[in-house]
Order: C-alpha cells, then structure tokens, then sequence
C-alpha cells in the first residue's frame, strides 16, 4: 500500500490514459491537461484503456514517486469518460485499489441499539 497521509488530496484524471507513459510524461499531463501542479504534495490517479490498470505519481516532498497496480481480474470503477479531474478521499483510494466500487460502499454490520 502506498504509504498516503490521510489528508493528501487524491485527483482522478476522468478519460483514459495511454499507459506506456512513466512518471515524466504523466506530470506533464497533470500540468497541461489537468491545469494542477503535480509537485504540490497531491496524489493523481490515471486509467488505462482496458479498466485494470491504474498509475499514480505523487511528489512527496523529496522526490516523484510512481505506482502502478494491476487487478487480475475485473476492472477499476472509474467516473464517466468525460476529460476533466475529480477529488476523492484517500479512503476512497483505498477501496479502489482493492478493487472495491468506492462510490458506494456499504457496511456489513449494523450497530447494536442500546435500549
């Protein structure tokens, strides 16, 4: 697991992106396409075209990191094909990268009423 302060700010780059790109050519994007500064501290998110791949870049304040994960089956939930950015939570992320619909996710248990 990527090891994320839970206040860092987590931007999806809606859309697809050609993941043959590595760290150099996606920072670029975030700066071109995305209009954001990818050495500010924040996490940004990109989808290849077939749904299971995702990679992230993240400046943490040494240095550009990149990472990358591939489900083995099934495919990343991602927001419409629209161009554009999206924020979500780092707890969002997390379900995402287990593979989880982090739009919705549901309790399995219901807290005990005490009466």
């Amino acid at each position: 697991m990527i090891p994320v302060p839970s206040n860092v700010r987590v931007w999806l780059a809606v859309g697809r992106t050609d993941m043959r790109r590595g760290m150099d050519g996606l920072a670029l994007q975030v700066q071109q396409t995305l209009a954001r500064d990818p050495f500010a501290g924040d996490l940004f998110v990109f989808r290849g075209r077939r749904g299971d791949m995702v990679k992230i870049i993240w400046h943490d304040g040494v240095g550009l990191s990149l990472y990358a994960k591939r489900l083995e089956r099934g495919r990343f939930i991602w927001p419409s094909p629209a161009d554009g950015i999206v924020a979500i939570s780092s707890a969002q992320l997390a379900y995402m990268l287990d593979g989880i619909d982090w739009r919705n996710p549901r309790l399995t248990w219901r807290p005990s009423t005490a009466g």
